[in-house]
C-alpha cells in the first residue's frame, strides 16, 4: 500500500482525550460539533484524501505546474480535483457561517487539513492561502469588500494569495517598494513586483484575490508605512462578476526541489496603467492586518510538517514489513526476516511514530485553544486561551516543521538504498518538507518571535502558566504508581526544569544582551517543542492507562499510546537538559569569532 490513509483513530484520541472536543462543542458557536458529526466529517475527509488527492501527489511531483504565455497550467487532474473539493464543501469547513461557511471548530478542521497535507501538500497549499485571505478580509475588510469577495472565496469559486516578498525584501518587509497611489474614485493603482507567490496564477478558478502589501507615496519609512490592498486578478462588473483582466500578470514560475505541483509565481503589478487595488482597513496598518493571514498560515504550515511526517511513516512502515533482509539478531538459524524485526529499524520507526504523536497532540490542543479564544463566553478564559495560542504559534510552526524534516529523512533511511531512488516515493516527502522551515517565516524568525514578543515582552507570564500546567501533568505521572508512567514523569520533570532554567536565562539576558540571547533562540524553541510535546504525550499516557485499568476496549491501542510516550521520554525528553546547556552557555563562540574566520 503506497497511498495515504488517514490515521483516524489517532485523531479521534486527540479530539476526545487531549483537545477536549466535548468542551468545545459546549461553546455557543460550536453546538453542532457533536461526536457523530465530527466522526462523519473525518471519515469523509479520509475518503477524499486517499481516493482523490493521494493518487495525484506523485503526478504533481513528476509533472509540476507549467508556465505558458503568462498563464499557469496545474498538473493533470488538479482542476477536476479542485472542483470536487469545492463541491464537497471542504473549502468552507471552518469558515464563518455568515459568508457561507460551516463554522466547525478549528480543532476539527486542523485534523482534516493534516489529511490534505499528508495526501497531497502541493494541492493543499491553495485552500491554505485562501483561508488566510478570508481571515484578513473578515477581520479588517470593508463591508463592500466582504460582500463582493468573501462568499465566493469561502465556496472556493475564487482563491486567494498572499503577496509580501519582493526581490530585495524577503523577510525584511521594511524594504517593500511596491507602490499604491490613491485615485479619485477611492481605488488605488498598484505598481511593483512580488516573488514566491504561492498559487499566484493557476487554471483552477477564473479569479484570484491577491492581498498585496504596498506603500502609499507619503507613507512613513519602515514597516509602519505598509498598507494592505485587495488586488483581484479580474476586475468585477456592477453585478459582481469577473469582467476585465486587471493589470497583474505572471512573469514566470519557479523550478523547485519540492511541492512541484504548486505553482510558485513571480507577479508583476502595473506594467500598463497600474493594477486596481482596494484598501483593506486603514493606510499604514497593512503589516498588522497581514499578520492575521500569516498566523493562519504559520499554524497551517506546522500541520504540513505533521501530515508529511505521517505520510513518510506510513510508507516506511509498509516497506519495513515487506522488505526481507538478514537474520534476526539474537536468534539461531539463518532464516531471513522482514527488516521491522531489526532493532535499529524499530528504533527509527518508533522515533517517527512518537514524534508524530507528540506533534499532532500539541497542534490539536493549540487548535482547541483557538476555538476557546474565539468562542468562550468568559472574557478571562478567552484572553488566557489567546495568550496560550500566541505563545505556542511559533513552536507549532517551527518545531513541527523541523521535526518533519528529521522524520521524513528517517523514512528514506529505513528504505536504505531504495529510499534514494525516486521511484519508491520516499524522497518526495523529504523534498516537500524542506520548504516548510523556510516559508511563512523561517525557524530563526519564529525563534526570535518566541523569545522576544512572546516571552520577554510579557515577562514570561504565559510561559509561567504553561509550566504550571506541565508540572500538574508531571506530578500526576509521578503519583500514578505505574512504572511506565513514573519513568515518563521523571523525564518530563527534568525537561520542565531545563525549560524553566532556559526561560529564566532569556528573561535575564534579552534586554541586556539581545545578541547573546538570540544565539540560543532556536535551541530554546527546540527545547520548548520537545517539552511541550512530552507534556501532551504524558497526558496521553495517563488517559490510555486509565482506559486500560478500566478494562475498556482497544487494549493494544492504549498500550501503544503508553509505549510511544515512554519512547519519546527516553529518546527525546532526555535531550532537554543538553539543549538547556546550549541556551545558557553556547553564545560566546558564535559571537566571538571574526567574520573573516568563517
Amino acid at each position: 500500500m503506497n497511498g495515504y490513509a488517514a490515521p483516524l483513530r489517532e485523531m479521534q484520541f486527540v479530539l476526545s482525550d487531549l483537545a477536549n472536543l466535548d468542551e468545545i462543542a459546549a461553546l455557543p458557536d460550536f453546538a453542532e460539533a457533536t461526536p457523530d458529526l465530527v466522526a462523519a466529517v473525518l471519515e469523509e475527509a479520509s475518503k477524499f484524501a486517499s481516493g482523490v488527492l493521494s493518487p495525484l501527489n506523485p503526478v504533481g511531483d513528476a509533472t509540476g505546474s507549467r508556465w505558458q504565455d503568462g498563464e499557469v497550467l496545474t498538473p493533470p487532474g488538479w482542476v477536476d480535483a479542485y472542483k470536487q473539493f469545492c463541491a464537497a464543501g471542504w473549502t468552507a469547513l471552518a469558515a464563518p457561517r455568515e459568508h457561507g461557511g460551516q463554522g466547525l471548530p478549528v480543532v476539527v478542521s486542523a485534523l482534516v487539513e493534516e489529511m490534505w497535507n499528508g495526501a497531497n501538500i502541493a494541492f493543499a497549499l491553495s485552500p491554505l492561502l485562501t483561508r488566510g485571505a478570508i481571515a484578513a478580509l473578515e477581520l479588517k475588510g470593508s463591508d463592500a469588500l466582504k460582500e463582493r469577495y468573501l462568499s465566493r472565496m469561502v465556496s472556493g469559486e475564487w482563491t486567494g494569495s498572499m503577496n509580501l516578498t519582493e526581490p530585495q525584501a524577503g523577510s525584511d518587509l521594511a524594504a517593500v517598494r511596491t507602490r499604491a497611489v490613491a485615485q479619485s474614485d477611492g481605488t488605488y493603482r498598484i505598481r511593483g513586483q512580488k516573488i514566491f507567490i504561492t498559487y499566484g496564477e493557476h487554471d483552477m478558478t477564473d479569479n484570484i484575490v491577491h492581498l498585496v502589501l504596498a506603500r502609499t507615496p507619503d507613507a512613513p519609512e519602515g514597516v509602519k508605512g505598509i498598507s494592505l490592498f485587495v488586488v483581484p486578478k479580474m476586475i468585477l462588473d456592477d453585478s459582481g462578476s469577473p469582467d476585465v483582466r486587471n493589470d497583474v500578470r505572471c512573469v514566470s514560475i519557479e523550478h523547485k526541489m519540492g511541492i512541484r505541483g504548486s505553482p510558485t509565481t513571480v507577479l508583476a503589478f502595473g506594467d500598463k496603467k497600474g493594477a486596481v487595488g482596494y484598501l483593506v482597513g486603514e493606510e499604514n496598518r497593512g503589516l498588522e492586518y497581514m499578520f492575521v493571514m500569516m498566523n493562519e498560515a504559520r499554524f497551517a504550515v506546522g500541520l504540513q510538517g505533521i501530515g508529511l511526517s505521517e505520510r513518510a511513516y506510513q510508507r516506511a512502515l509498509n516497506y519495513a514489513k515487506d522488505r526481507t533482509q538478514g537474520s534476526e539478531i539474537g536468534t539461531k538459524g539463518d532464516s531471513k526476516v522482514a527488516i521491522i524485526r531489526h532493532p535499529d529499524v524499530r528504533r527509527m520507526l518508533m522515533s517517527m511514530k512518537c514524534r508524530i504523536d507528540a506533534m499532532r497532540s500539541l497542534a490539536g490542543v493549540v487548535a482547541a485553544s483557538m476555538d476557546t479564544a474565539r468562542g468562550h463566553p468568559e472574557p478571562t478564559q478567552r484572553a488566557r486561551s489567546q495568550a496560550f495560542v500566541d505563545l505556542m504559534m511559533p513552536v507549532v510552526k517551527a518545531w513541527c516543521t523541523e521535526t518533519g524534516i528529521e522524520v521524513t529523512s528517517l523514512g528514506i533511511q529505513i528504505h536504505g538504498g531504495m529510499g534514494f531512488i525516486e521511484e519508491t516515493g520516499a524522497a518526495q516527502h523529504l523534498r516537500d518538507a524542506r520548504i516548510t522551515t523556510i516559508y511563512e517565516g523561517t525557524t530563526g524568525i519564529q525563534a526570535a518571535d518566541l523569545i522576544g514578543r512572546k516571552i520577554a515582552r510579557e515577562k514570561g507570564q504565559t510561559m509561567q502558566w504553561v509550566v504550571e500546567r506541565m508540572r500538574e501533568t508531571s506530578e500526576r505521572l509521578a503519583e500514578s504508581g505505574d512504572p511506565q508512567l513514573l519513568a515518563i514523569g521523571k523525564r518530563l520533570g527534568a525537561g520542565i526544569d531545563a525549560l524553566v532554567a532556559s526561560t529564566d536565562y532569556m528573561l535575564a539576558t534579552y534586554e541586556a544582551d539581545v545578541k547573546r540571547a538570540s544565539v540560543g533562540a532556536v535551541p530554546f524553541l527546540e527545547l520548548f517543542g520537545i517539552v511541550a510535546g512530552g507534556w501532551q504525550l504524558g497526558r496521553a499516557a495517563l488517559a490510555a492507562q486509565r482506559y486500560l485499568e478500566q478494562g475498556q476496549g482497544e487494549a493494544a491501542f492504549y498500550r501503544t499510546k503508553v509505549l510511544s510516550s515512554r519512547f519519546f521520554a527516553e529518546h527525546f525528553l532526555t535531550r532537554a537538559p543538553g539543549l538547556a546547556q546550549t541556551v545558557l552557555h553556547g553564545a560566546s563562540p558564535a559571537l566571538a569569532i571574526d567574520d573573516d574566520c568563517f
